[in-house]
This record gives C-alpha cells, structure tokens and sequence, in this order.
C-alpha cells in the first residue's frame, strides 16, 4: 500500500516537473520566435525577379558589379586600341616614305655609245630620278642600270621581274634610235613608236605598290622623258631638213606623209603587267578572307572550350591532352574545305600556275595549315586566359597578323619584318602564287606555318598539363578538407 501511494506520489510528482518544462520550453520558443520576427522585419528585403527600375536600392550591389564590369571592359580595350591599333596604322602610315626601296632595272640596248640617242636619254633621266632629282621627296623608284649582256633578252627581264629580283623594268628596245630613222627615210608607215621602250612589272606580286606606287611613277618618268627627248628629236630632225637641199626636203615630206607617227610621236612606251591582277574577287582570299579564318577557328577555340569542360574533369591527363590537340585539328578539315569551296562559283583563277583541280587543292591545303595555324595558337592562349579574356588575344592575332599582309613589308618600318615569320603573311603569299602565278615559295610559307602548328601544340599541352596538375592539386586539398570534417 505504501509502496502504491509512493508510486502515485512520484507520478504526481513527475507530471508537475514535466509540466514546467512543458511550459518554460513554450516560453522559450515564443521569445525566440519573437526574435526571428523581429530579425526578419529588421533585416533588408531581397531583390525580387522581374519587379525592380534600374535606379532601386533593392538592385544597387548589383548595379555596382555591373558598372564595374563594364567599366574594367572599357578600360581594357582602350589599352588594346592604343597597343594594337597603332600597330596597323603604323603599318600604312609611313608607305610613302619607303618607296625608293623598291628597286628597278633599265637596261639599255639602243646601239653602241653615240648613236642610241634614246637610250642614253632613257639612262639618264632614270639615273637622276634614283637620286630624286626633279620630283618630290621619295617620291621615285631606286633604279639600277644593268649591261644588256646580263639580261641578254626581254623574255630574261620579264623572268627577271617574275621572280622578283626586282619590282619593274624598263628597257630601251634594240636599235630605237635607228628604227626611227630608218622608219622617216623610208615612210615605213607600220613603224610603232611603242616598240622603242617597254616597262615591265608584276600587278600580282602585290596590287597596291604596283598601283599606287610603281605604275604611276615609272610612267610618269617615262612620259616626261619621251615628251622631251621626241620634242627635242624633232627640232633636230626638222633643223636639218632646213639646211638640207630642196630635194631631200620633198622627199622628207612624202616620207612623213607616209608615216607621220614618225614625227608626231616618235617614240612612246609599252606597259607589260606580266602577272595582272585579274580578278577584284581575289581580295576575299587574299585579306579579307585571312580575318574571318582566324574568326572560324577562333569560333572552334570557343565552342570546344564549353564543350570539353563538360568531359575533361574525369579525363586522364594523357587521354585529356589528345583531345586538346586532336579534335581542333579534325574540326578545321570540313571548315577549311568549305571556306576553299566559297570560292568556286566565284571564278577564283586556280589555274594560274597549277590545273584547276591541283591548284585548287593546294589552296585547301594551305587554308587547312593557315586555320590550324592561328586556331590552335587561340587554343593554347584560351588555358591560361580563359573565356573572360581570350578576346583581347584575339585582338592582337588578327592585327598582327593584317598589318603586315596587306602592302610589301619592304614599304614598312622595320618593326614590320616580324611579318615574314608570320601565318597571314605566308598564306596569302602562297594564295599569290596559286592564283597569280608569282614566285614560288610555298616550300617556305608551309614550312612557316607548319612550324606555328608545331609551336601551338607544344604550348596547348604545356598550358594543359599546367592548369592541370593545379586543378589535381585543388582537388586533393579539398577532399583532404571534407575527410577533416567528417
């Protein structure tokens, strides 16, 4: 019986003490709560989706990460302008000012000293336009008279020019001087004054030095000369005439009426583009074409980059590397084919040189080069710049790489002779010689650009294994991280 009311008793007992704990907890969660109600009134509301101005204070952290973005954007492509930028206008910007390195032939077969009146006249006048005599200040070609013993034909000179020895020649025909006379003794009325001089020069070799540059000066010396020196020939001619007898007189007369070419230009030139540039379209494979090559792999460079993250994290790094080098380079082959198909419908002259078929297959050839050339140097410089600031290289790839493409290196300061080991440059001077049929140095430009693929891949997986091995490092420091916590 006791032991029933002890165990009433301690039940009793055990229900108050559990009642005030039930209580003091109640009252312990109704202050807390309290608290937190207090805490989230006090506490500032978040930005909501679609329900702010731009100006609201909800969104002002945001604005500031905006403004900052933008901002350091700004700041670096102006850096980039004032780096890059002047380097392509640096390229054109002093042209003028090089032009006497172009340098020329004239070669002189008029007859013996003394009697090629006109190629003596020819000499002179080009010997003292190479100092710059009579015209404004490097405003003329460095000519160079050259025997007619080492030239001993024109199909020589023409070789000569072809191969680029020199950028133009100009030579005094043999026995000009004597055709002219024999031509008004004889009323010889096909005489064509044209065949006294003839002026060689190779429009393929580069379009804008032979158009700005070498056409209109070497032209302009030659009309200058010729309109002197037949000025000058017929006051001689017609002095004699005067003081001769009444009978040759006569017969001057019916010899002129016969040929009067013979008097009222004696002498004239011939204009020779031994490798014309035909076709404008040529300038899409030729510049144009060149930028958007690095556009497309650069385009690859990017869309892989998002691609391989996705796989690369459970990669060996052996098995990693061969994807960083190998599809790039498989990805190029149908880009490269297509963009050498382009220009098919546009009658781009692929058999200037080769068959049509062949020279058609080198241009693929050299693209595929020229594309794997500057797209795996993207590729390399994307691992260590990462997507953020891969478009500032790519600034600098495309600049350099135009600046010394589009006139002769040789009309540049000499800073621009980096263009000579450069992909754009080589291939666009192997296009010249496919569609052009200028001198041949595909041997080279390959070599250049096979030696940027072999540099680029060197780097892509040196850049790789790099990144790599501090990614393998990250990851061991945080797994050894989550083992300490657990």
């Amino acid at each position: 019986m006791d032991s029933s009311r002890n165990s009433i008793a301690g039940t009793a007992v055990d229900d108050h003490v559990s009642e005030d704990v039930y209580i003091e907890k109640e009252q312990t969660r109704r202050e807390l709560g309290h608290r937190m109600a207090e805490d989230e009134a006090q506490a500032p509301v978040g930005p909501r989706k679609f329900q702010h101005g731009f100006w609201d204070s909800e969104v002002a952290h945001l604005r500031k990460i905006y403004f900052k973005i933008l901002g350091m954007t700004v700041a670096l492509l102006v850096v980039a302008m004032w780096l890059f930028f002047s380097i392509y206008w640096g390229s054109l910007g002093e042209t003028a000012q090089h032009v006497p390195k172009l340098k020329g032939y004239v070669i002189n077969r008029d007859g013996t000293a003394g009697e090629g009146l006109l190629g003596q006249a020819i000499v002179a006048a080009f010997e003292a336009n190479s100092r710059g005599e009579g015209v404004p200040e490097n405003q003329h070609l460095t000519w160079a008279v050259v025997d007619s013993s080492y030239l001993p034909s024109n199909e020589d000179v023409a070789h000569a020019v072809v191969e680029e020895e020199v950028w133009a020649a100009v030579v005094v025909n043999s026995e000009a001087t004597s055709l002219l006379n024999s031509a008004r003794s004889s009323g010889n009325s096909s005489y064509d004054p044209r065949t006294a001089v003839t002026f060689y020069y190779n429009q393929g070799r580069n379009e804008i030095a032979a158009n700005s540059f070498i056409v209109p000066y070497t032209t302009a010396l030659l009309q200058s000369t010729l309109t002197a020196f037949n000025a000058k020939t017929n006051a001689q001619y017609f002095a004699a005439l005067a003081n001769g007898a009444d009978d040759a007189r006569q017969t001057a007369m019916t010899t002129i009426s016969q040929a009067p070419q013979t008097v009222s230009q004696p002498f004239s030139y011939q204009a020779v583009n031994l490798r014309p540039y035909t076709k404008t379209v040529s300038q899409a494979v030729l510049l144009v074409g060149q930028i958007y090559i690095i556009i497309l792999s650069f385009v690859v460079t990017m869309t892989h980059d998002f691609a391989r993250g996705i796989i690369s994290p459970f990669l060996r790094f052996k098995s990693y590397a061969r994807m960083r080098v190998l599809v790039p380079l498989v990805a190029y082959i149908p880009l490269s084919f297509s963009y050498a198909m382009i220009s098919l419908p546009f009658k781009v002259t692929f058999d200037a040189k080769y068959s049509y078929a062949g020279g058609f297959f080198l241009f693929w050839v050299f693209v595929y080069m020229g594309m794997a050339a500057v797209g795996l140097a993207t590729e390399a410089m994307i691992t260590l710049l990462t997507p953020r600031f891969i478009a500032y290289f790519l600034i600098a790839l495309i600049i350099s790489n135009v600046s010394v493409a589009s006139v002769p290196i040789v009309l540049q300061p000499s800073f621009y002779r980096y263009g000579y080991g450069f992909p754009v440059f080589n291939l666009a001077e192997a296009v010249r010689t496919i569609i052009f049929n200028t001198k041949n140095r595909m041997g080279v430009n390959a070599g250049v650009l096979l030696a940027w693929v072999a540099l680029s891949m060197i780097t892509v997986l040196l850049f790789t294994w790099l990144v790599r091995r501090k990614d393998e490092q990250a990851e061991k420091l945080k797994n050894a991280e989550q083992k300490v916590v657990v």
